[in-house]
C-alpha cells in the first residue's frame, strides 16, 4: 500500500524522526577541531544515543500495544512502515518510465534520485544498469533486513535495524567530515545487513524459479562474484539479480568526480536496456512475495 502522504505530510515517517534525532547529535558531537581519535570516539556516542533512544521508544510502545488485538493490529501497522516495497518500487520504475518518453535526459533526472553517482557520466545503458543495481542492493537492506530484524526481535528489532541503516546513509562516508565519526555506523550497519544481504540472495534465486529466468546463472554468480563486491553485502543480492537477468553489473563508477573501482557481478550483457529493467521489477516483486511466503510459513512452524 505505502506509506500514506497524508500521513507523513502530519507526522512524517519513524525514519526522519531518527534522522531528526542524529543531525542534532551530529552538530554537538562532530566537532571539526577534533583529533581522528576523539571524532571516532564521539561517533561512537553518537550511534549508542541514537540506537538507545530508538529502543526504548520502541519497547515501551511495543509494551503498550501487544496486550490487546487493536493494539497488536497496530504494532503490525507501525512494523509494516518500516520496509520500504513501494517506495523501491516506484523510484526505480519512474526510471524506467523516463527513459521511455523523455529519452536520457529524463533518464538521468530520475536515475539521480535513487544512486549516489554521477548521473552525466551515465549513457542510456548505464542509467539502466544503475537502477538495476539500486533495486538488488536497496531490496537487501531495505525491504529483507527491516522484515527480518522485525522477525527477530518485533518492533524494537526492526526499528533498530533501520536506525542503524539511517545513521550509515548519513553518517557513513568516506570524507573529511565523516570518515571517523561516521566510522561506527558504517561497521554497525556492514554487520547487521549481513544475514539479510544473504537471505536476499536467497529470495532472488528463488524468484528466477518462479520467472524462469536463469538461475544457474544466477547461482554462478552469486557463488563466483559475490564476495568481489567492495561491500561484504551488496555483492550477494546484486550478483543473484546478475546472473538471474544475464547482465553484467557493478563494476567501475564515479561518484561526483571520484572514480571508484569495484568487481563486476555477473558475465552477461553489459548493455542494460528499459526491458531489463521491469524484468528486474518483475523479479523483485516475486522476491517480495516470496519472502512474505517465507516468513508465514516460519511463523506457522514457530506457532504450530
Amino acid at each position: 500500500m505505502g506509506y500514506p502522504d497524508a500521513l507523513y505530510r502530519a507526522i512524517r515517517h519513524p525514519v526522519t524522526w531518527m534522522g531528526g534525532w542524529l543531525a542534532f547529535l551530529e552538530r554537538h558531537l562532530n566537532r571539526t577541531g577534533w583529533s581522528g581519535r576523539r571524532r571516532r570516539a564521539a561517533g561512537i556516542l553518537a550511534l549508542a544515543l541514537l540506537l538507545g533512544g530508538t529502543a526504548l521508544v520502541t519497547t515501551v510502545l511495543e509494551w503498550v500495544l501487544l496486550p490487546t488485538i487493536i493494539g497488536f493490529v497496530l504494532l503490525a501497522l507501525v512494523c509494516a512502515s518500516l520496509p520500504a516495497q513501494r517506495s523501491l518500487h516506484v523510484h526505480v520504475e519512474a526510471v524506467a518510465k523516463a527513459l521511455e518518453t523523455g529519452g536520457l535526459a529524463a533518464g538521468r533526472q530520475a536515475v539521480s534520485m535513487i544512486v549516489g553517482r554521477n548521473p552525466d557520466r551515465l549513457d542510456e545503458a548505464a542509467v539502466a544498469r544503475a537502477a538495476i543495481e539500486s533495486l538488488a542492493e536497496n531490496f537487501s537492506d531495505g525491504i529483507v533486513a527491516p522484515a527480518f530484524w522485525i522477525a527477530v526481535g518485533g518492533l524494537p528489532g526492526g526499528a533498530l535495524y533501520k536506525a542503524a541503516n539511517t545513521a550509515d546513509s548519513m553518517i557513513g562516508h568516506r570524507n573529511a567530515r565523516y570518515q571517523a565519526f561516521g566510522w561506527a555506523a558504517a561497521r554497525f550497519d556492514d554487520l547487521v545487513n549481513l544475514p539479510a544481504s544473504r537471505l536476499a540472495a536467497l529470495w532472488l534465486l528463488l524468484a528466477a524459479v518462479l520467472a524462469r529466468a536463469d538461475v544457474g546463472g544466477a547461482v554462478r554468480a552469486v557463488r563466483r562474484d559475490a564476495r568481489g563486491h567492495r561491500s561484504p553485502n551488496a555483492g550477494w543480492p546484486e550478483a543473484a539479480m546478475a546472473g538471474a537477468l544475464g547482465l553484467k553489473l557493478g563494476g567501475p563508477r564515479v561518484y561526483g568526480e571520484e572514480r571508484v573501482e569495484d568487481a563486476f557481478m555477473g558475465d552477461g550483457r553489459p548493455a542494460a536496456t528499459v526491458a531489463d529493467i521491469r524484468r528486474a521489477l518483475t523479479l523483485y516483486r516475486l522476491a517480495c512475495w516470496v519472502q512474505g511466503a517465507g516468513f508465514l510459513a516460519v511463523a506457522w512452524m514457530v506457532g504450530g
